[in-house]
């Protein structure tokens, strides 16, 4: 069986002007083991498992500078987010009064830009203060520091 010599058969039907027909390819069934494209593996497995909504959560959290705008997620952080409420912590407590007044446009924006998330409402939180329950002194059961002061 001799070789074709596929640059010879090109240099022919450039002369010639002459191409050969491009085989037609038949749609054949595929089955279970035939290579798929991953996008429509990774389409298929969201679907069947119902990830969609834990998948939107998950970018909701990740491009969260993006949603809220670079100044506010400076000073913002998304803690969780159970049956529809958002619970976000601020950096100082003036954040926290200023967050609140724009809180209808915030949850407007989340919802729109992340619109598999579910946010129904939002819960914001100032920051934390000091706990009096570690150190050498706590005693457990006690209500810290100010328990003697009577």
């Amino acid at each position: 069986m001799a070789k074709k010599d596929l640059a010879l058969d090109l240099f022919h039907s450039f002369q010639t002007h002459k191409r050969k027909p491009k085989k037609q390819i038949k749609e054949s069934t595929q089955t279970a083991t035939d290579p798929q494209p991953l996008s429509d593996v990774l389409s298929k497995l969201i679907h069947d498992r119902q990830w969609k909504t834990g998948i939107a959560e998950g970018t909701l959290f990740s491009s969260w500078a993006s949603i809220v705008g670079e100044q506010i997620s400076q000073h913002t952080t998304p803690i969780s987010l159970l049956d529809g409420v958002l619970t976000i912590r601020t950096s100082s407590t003036a954040w926290s009064t200023q967050l609140q007044l724009v809180a209808p446009d915030v949850l407007q924006s989340i919802q729109h830009s992340a619109p598999g998330a579910l946010v129904d409402s939002l819960n914001i939180l100032g920051p934390d203060g000091p706990s009096w329950k570690h150190g050498r002194r706590s005693i457990k059961g006690a209500q810290g520091p100010r328990d003697t002061y009577t």
